[in-house]
């Protein structure tokens, strides 16, 4: 069983930015595919970022070019790096490991309002 615990989360004015971490209980964290995902009330959970265990990253179209994953395997730390964020980017947002088998975290609320 791998725990993901996501932190980072909170409240932000449109154009700012926040960085998500998430932290993943595994001795084996560099051999997962870890993405991003988010959900906002009322919508289906949707993909924001992705990246795959060898380093490569996918987007989201409404995240592209605000928005970069990158991953730290010393730390078994996911992040998210979110710039240039928008009141529709407000949801809660959740960690994904997967290796054949897929776990999520709990998830981190970031709401973007003037």
């Amino acid at each position: 069983q791998v725990q993901l615990v996501e932190s980072g989360g909170g409240s932000v004015q449109p154009g700012g930015s926040l960085r998500l971490s998430c932290v993943a209980s595994t001795t084996i964290f560099s051999q997962y595919a870890l993405k991003w995902y988010r959900q906002a009330p009322g919508h289906q959970r949707e993909l924001v970022a992705g990246i795959s265990s060898g380093g490569a990253t996918n987007y989201g179209d409404s995240v592209k070019g605000r928005f970069t994953i990158s991953r730290d395997n010393a730390k078994n730390t996911v992040y998210l790096q979110m710039n240039s964020l928008r009141p529709e980017d407000t949801a809660v947002y959740y960690c994904n490991a997967d290796w054949g088998i897929s776990y999520w975290g709990k998830g981190t609320q970031v709401t973007v309002s003037s």
